[in-house]
């Protein structure tokens, strides 16, 4: 016997003479979770890409209560100086620009921060940046991240830290150390999956 849960249907129960023995929870008529005879699955959910092109910080916000990862995703990242860039992450109260354990490293050198978490090492205002940020939770609001980002000129920077936020995580910002740099390239997107 399989099974749907769906919010949208006027019964918001489906029962289907089949042997998968597959529970599906649906959201207008999409499929969010499925438990099947292989195990549990989600689907993984995109937010909107934004254009770097302007602006000193992109806010992704909204972020659902039940999030254990989001990735950041980057391409082309550049601005218009040389700051170090930085993910920060939020809560109800806003977002938190202290407490964070980071630091970034390259062939050229290493970086820390306490004020979000360092992507990179290294930079000219020519260069652009392309990569991935997994951030995950262990529970109890304390969150890890680790990643690798390529520079347009042949380096990668490779970055890891740790953060505790006050409350439930519910958005991430892209900014600079400095926070005045102008991004001016690229386009930046967030998914997230429980």
């Amino acid at each position: 016997m399989s099974t749907t849960l769906n919010a949208s249907t006027s019964s918001g129960f489906v029962q289907t003479a089949d042997t998968s023995g597959t529970l599906e929870l649906q959201s207008n008529g999409t499929t969010q979770f499925t438990v099947s005879s292989t195990g549990a699955y989600g689907t993984l959910k995109s937010a909107t890409a934004q254009a770097s092109t302007s602006g000193t910080s992109i806010d992704f916000t909204s972020i659902p209560s039940w999030v254990k990862r989001v990735t950041v995703m980057l391409s082309g990242l550049s601005s218009n100086g040389t700051s170090l860039f930085l993910v920060q992450l939020g809560d109800s109260g806003g977002v938190e620009t202290t407490g964070y354990a980071s630091g970034s490293g390259s062939r050229t050198g290493e970086t820390t921060s306490t004020a979000g978490f360092v992507l990179n090492q290294a930079g000219s205002a020519a260069s652009t940046f392309s990569g991935s940020v997994q951030i995950s939770t262990t529970g109890s609001n304390l969150w890890v991240t680790s990643g690798v980002l390529s520079r347009s000129d042949g380096f990668a920077n490779s970055f890891g830290g740790n953060k505790t936020l006050s409350d439930t995580l519910d958005r991430v910002r892209i900014t600079t150390v400095n926070g005045t740099d102008t991004f001016d390239a690229g386009t930046i997107n967030i998914i997230y999956e429980g």
